[in-house]
């Protein structure tokens, strides 16, 4: 009660001042904004955070959710070494995207009733690239293990599966 006695005070001084000075021409009345206790604004931050806090776990529940289908793969790219030595990695990339696709089953065919909607898209990440493209474009690697993942929509992502 003291606190709110101490404020009305306040702003019966903040209305009094504003009365007290003249008004001239061109210049227009101010108006007074009353602080807040640093107790009120900081107990109106804290709903604000754990809202915050609240929802960074749902977005990851979210993630896992639409992770459906996870295989890892060992990756044969002999065939490229066929090509001639500076076609050899884009080969090797286009191996791994028939290789995925066959052995996910990603559906590339579109049905009438299909056409509307967008195709499942197959994503390999820049990990498994730099691999493919590390040693040049003469030398990719013989074989590559992969870490395939289908979300509910049915687009896969392929990303390395060793941690280096």
């Amino acid at each position: 009660m003291v606190v709110e006695d101490e404020e009305a005070q306040k702003a019966e001084e903040a209305e009094e001042e504003l009365e007290a000075v003249p008004e001239e021409e061109g210049v227009k009345e101010e108006t007074v904004v009353e602080e807040k206790p640093k107790e009120e604004a900081l107990a109106e931050e804290k709903p604000a955070e754990e809202a915050e806090e609240e929802a960074v776990p749902s977005r990851k529940k979210k993630e896992e959710e639409e992770i459906v289908e996870e295989r890892t793969y060992t990756i044969p790219l002999q065939k490229a070494l066929v090509r001639p030595p500076k076609k050899r990695a884009p080969r090797a990339m286009e191996l791994i995207r028939v290789f995925v696709t066959k052995h996910m089953k990603l559906e590339m065919k579109v049905s009438e009733e299909e056409e509307e909607e967008e195709l499942p898209q197959l994503v390999i990440s820049t990990e498994v690239n730099e691999k493919v493209w590390g040693r040049g474009i003469e030398k990719p690697p013989r074989r590559i293990r992969v870490r395939a993942a289908k979300d509910k929509d049915g687009n896969v992502t392929v990303y390395l599966a060793e941690a280096a």
